[in-house]
């Protein structure tokens, strides 16, 4: 599993996801000028990760599926 390029790009996409996550949350906490700038945009940001990362989760089972 570890060798698969499918796998390897869905982890990758997780990670991402969860930094840019974290980076957001950090903005949140500390507030300020950092936070009202680009709150949205990182929220934004996230969620297209996510949206990417689910389906390669699919694709991911898709094709261990064997179908």
């Amino acid at each position: 599993m570890l060798h698969d390029p499918v796998f390897i790009v869905m982890a990758l996409a997780m990670i991402a996801v969860v930094a840019i996550l974290m980076l957001g949350i950090g903005g949140f906490a500390k507030g300020g000028e950092f936070n009202r700038k680009h709150a949205n945009r990182l929220m934004r940001y996230r969620i297209a990760a996510q949206f990417v990362a689910v389906l390669l989760i699919l694709l991911f089972v898709w094709l261990r599926s064997g179908s």
